[in-house]
């Protein structure tokens, strides 16, 4: 709790810049008797080895200020409870004197969870206080996906055009592996050749790899359409990738989704963030584990509290 897609990743609201992290016992090891104060920069770099984006980052980091002006910079990690967390967030609704606006109050509900939520999951805590708050929603739209009958149309459309008078393989090599695999936009650009395995006929896959060691807990391996050999040898026939799947840009391909959103008149678009949503939501409502699913898209477990929750409210109608 990219992308950047999630996101499966809600958009915070920007905080102001943060000031630099406390650097007090920075390379003290955690533990239950370290302060507010010398735990953020740890937890800044967590986030960074999450992916969180700088401004998601900037605002957790500037929640985490205002909870320590209010507990004490040097209130110990734990003898935090959940009161204080309530009576902190009772404070920025009705005792501070600066509104806060629903947005402001969710992301901070988030920045609660992430922060204990982290330091429950790494050890230094045996309970998570923030566990008891209920997560607010936002009010913000659900994500856009598709529904059955537009799926069908789509790859009734796509493969149409791989058999066209000129026939273009790519709209459904790309269609077919995002609605297969809910891969972000970036990991989709990052996939070379030697990343898919093609030796199980019955079983093809495609590995999601990343340059930096930051990113390694979100390598993984994804399976691919049946089909999907078929369509790269046709893909290959007509454009000749070398080292890269997609050896164009990513703005490239967003035209391929904003032309076949148009030839099926799809009035809200097509995008990436639409067909990882909808692979996510098939997979949910197709009763996969839910922590399989949380690694198939390549989620961290305190980034699939709220991914999780929107899941469910998106798959209460059948698509």
């Amino acid at each position: 709790m990219m992308v950047e897609q999630l996101p499966l990743f809600p958009t915070e609201e920007i905080a102001q810049p943060a000031e630099a992290a406390p650097v007090a016992d920075a390379n003290a090891p955690l533990t239950a008797h370290t302060s507010l104060a010398a735990a953020m920069h740890p937890f800044r770099d967590f986030m960074q080895q999450q992916g969180f984006t700088q401004h998601t980052i900037a605002s957790f980091l500037g929640d985490m200020r205002l909870v320590m002006r209010r507990l004490g910079r040097g209130t110990a990690l734990g003898t935090v409870t959940t009161k204080q967390l309530q009576d902190f967030l009772t404070w920025l609704s009705h005792g501070r004197g600066v509104p806060c606006s629903p947005k402001s109050y969710t992301r901070r509900v988030t920045t609660l969870k992430v922060f204990f939520g982290w330091l429950k999951e790494v050890g230094v805590l045996p309970a998570d206080p923030s566990a008891p708050i209920p997560q607010q929603r936002a009010d913000s739209p659900l994500p856009q996906i598709l529904y059955a009958a537009q799926i069908e149309e789509l790859l009734t459309t796509t493969r149409n055009l791989m058999f066209a008078d000129k026939p273009d393989a790519r709209p459904h090599l790309l269609v077919s592996l995002l609605l297969a695999t809910g891969i972000k936009k970036q990991e989709c650009m990052g996939i070379k050749l030697s990343h898919i395995d093609l030796s199980d006929a019955a079983a093809p896959a495609v590995y999601i790899r990343y340059d930096s060691a930051r990113y390694r807990l979100k390598e993984r391996k994804l399976r691919l359409p049946d089909d999907f050999a078929a369509t790269l040898a046709r893909y290959q026939e007509q454009y000749h990738p070398r080292v890269y799947l997609f050896e164009c840009t990513a703005r490239n391909l967003e035209y391929v989704l904003t032309d076949l959103a148009k030839r099926i008149g799809l009035p809200e678009g097509l995008s990436f963030e639409m067909l990882r949503w909808t692979c996510a939501v098939r997979d949910y409502q197709g009763r996969m584990d839910e922590d399989l699913l949380r690694q198939k898209l390549g989620l961290s477990p305190i980034t699939w509290q709220q991914t999780g929750e929107k899941l469910h409210r998106l798959a209460r109608a059948p698509l």
